[in-house]
């Protein structure tokens, strides 16, 4: 993976109403008759948020309710205490644990998102093509994107959400079942993401990825919002028996 301190895609056109603060208040959600979700309450502002808990917590089923693809079955929603509408949700990208690509080739993926966003076609390959260089892609650009390793294919998808410039970047589980060399590219290109300004929401199993990524952490367990609290006190004085035994790593994955 290339250098990504000094990117050099433009921005998309300014925005300056503010997003932030993501506010949940008395968030459900129920499946057939089965509540997923119970009364989650929780405000979240800039940095780096890391959700966790283990298996079955709940921890995707809120980060698709808060990027739309969801609607809770009770409570509210506020984006800088307006509800969700089509234009907050362009501001908006993302990656899944199996990233969704298009049926095409690497770059054809990148140019594809630029011509929905109304970039000129004269600009789209020059745009696609320093996006794929700066996530080390530059060689697999005629590749069929759904060919390319997991760790290619998230950094595939991470340099199409790059293009979309959003204000807020959701993440599940990016690097699971990656390898150490992947893991750490994907952890750059989410610090290059934060350090532009996106406001990062990632789940993770990871304990020690999140030691390095976290600002501020959210845990879940059995669809319940038990802790959100900084990073390191989180990691340091746990205020829930069920998250000191998951820092402890006694909680089954």
């Amino acid at each position: 993976m290339s250098d990504l301190s000094q990117p050099h895609l433009p921005q998309a056109q300014a925005v300056t109403a503010p997003m932030l603060p993501l506010a949940l208040t008395g968030v459900g959600f129920e499946h057939r008759g089965q509540r997923l979700l119970h009364d989650i309450t929780l405000t979240l502002g800039a940095g780096r948020t890391l959700v966790m808990g283990p298996n079955g917590a709940g921890k995707s089923l809120l980060m698709r309710l808060c990027h739309g693809l969801l609607t809770p079955s009770a409570g509210q929603i506020r984006w800088h205490g307006q509800p969700p509408s089509p234009g907050l949700a362009l501001r908006q990208a993302m990656v899944f644990q199996r990233p969704v690509l298009l049926k095409r080739t690497a770059l054809a993926n990148l140019t594809y998102v630029l011509a929905i966003r109304g970039y000129p076609w004269r600009q789209r390959k020059a745009l696609a093509q320093e996006a794929l260089e700066h996530f080390g892609l530059a060689g697999l650009a005629q590749r069929p994107a759904r060919v390319l390793s997991g760790g290619e294919q998230q950094r595939l998808a991470l340099a199409r959400a790059w293009l979309l410039a959003p204000d807020i970047l959701f993440l599940d589980e990016p690097t699971a079942a990656l390898d150490p060399a992947a893991i750490r590219a994907v952890e750059a290109a989410v610090n290059q993401f934060h350090h532009r300004g996106t406001k990062i929401v990632m789940t993770t199993h990871d304990l020690n990825q999140a030691r390095r990524l976290a600002d501020d952490v959210v845990f879940l367990h059995a669809g319940r919002l038990l802790e959100h609290s900084p990073a390191e006190r989180f990691f340091d004085t746990p205020q829930s028996g069920e998250a000191a035994a998951f820092v402890r790593g006694e909680l089954p994955w």
